[in-house]
């Protein structure tokens, strides 16, 4: 019902939608992936064997808003897991730019599951809220590349779909849409990580203009500095 209210309410406005959609598509500045090997070490004066952080997701995790990996999410993650777990963390991101779950399924599944982790924690949504991928095809996403990884030994977390409504890139009208579309999918994920027993982490981030990159869409480097702070107060319980 939900989804189909979303649907009414979109068709609605698509006179008023789609020509905001394409020019906002045509005009928004669109910035590279983060520079800098996709594997690293926090807290290497640490004792212990290495905990194994594996990322697998969309454009956070390709480090879009900063310029070099060190100071995007899986980095900062790596660095607030070591310092709350005092052992060293290696970190792996596997990420691509505009990529839906299901494309990552096919393309970036294969890659994450020839690495060992400990832990895999899954970013998606922004670009599922975007594409319009259907419920059907965002839960069989999300559960395939779950199961996979959970085959592999790995505890398997989710990070929660961002609140698009709060992307100041993005014209009032479509945040309103776009923003209670990924609040759709986000109770689906919630569904999908209670299913498969894996942890889902809340999103704890204030989308104000020092948390966001210059494009309005992503985060910046203190975005993603607060952002894995809430993942790793979430994530230290479960490792």
């Amino acid at each position: 019902m939900r989804h189909a209210l979303w649907w009414l309410a979109t068709l609605a406005l698509a006179p008023l939608a789609v020509p905001l959609a394409l020019r906002t598509r045509r005009t928004a500045l669109r910035l590279p992936p983060a520079e800098g090997e996709v594997r690293g070490l926090a807290g290497a004066a640490l004792p212990g064997e290495p905990f194994r952080l594996l990322l697998v997701g969309e454009s956070t995790v390709a480090g879009v808003g900063v310029k070099h990996l060190d100071e995007a999410l899986v980095a900062c993650l790596a660095e607030a897991l070591a310092e709350r777990m005092q052992r060293p963390v290696h970190w792996h991101a596997c990420g691509e730019n505009g990529i839906t779950a299901e494309r990552a399924r096919q393309r970036l599944l294969p890659e994450a599951l020839s690495e060992s982790a400990d832990l895999a924690l899954l970013v998606f949504g922004v670009n599922d809220t975007t594409h319009l991928t259907t419920c059907k095809r965002w839960q069989t996403a999300l559960r395939g590349m779950a199961v996979a990884l959970r085959e592999q030994g790995m505890v398997v977390a989710f990070s929660a779909v961002p609140p698009l409504q709060h992307f100041r890139a993005l014209p009032w009208l479509l945040r309103q849409l776009l923003g209670w579309r990924a609040s759709l999918l986000d109770r689906e994920l919630r569904a999908v990580a209670r299913e498969q027993q894996a942890q889902y982490c809340e999103l704890g981030l204030a989308f104000e203009a020092h948390y966001l990159a210059e494009d309005g869409y992503h985060p910046s480097a203190l975005g993603y500095r607060v952002w894995a702070q809430g993942l790793a107060e979430h994530l230290a319980r479960a490792c």
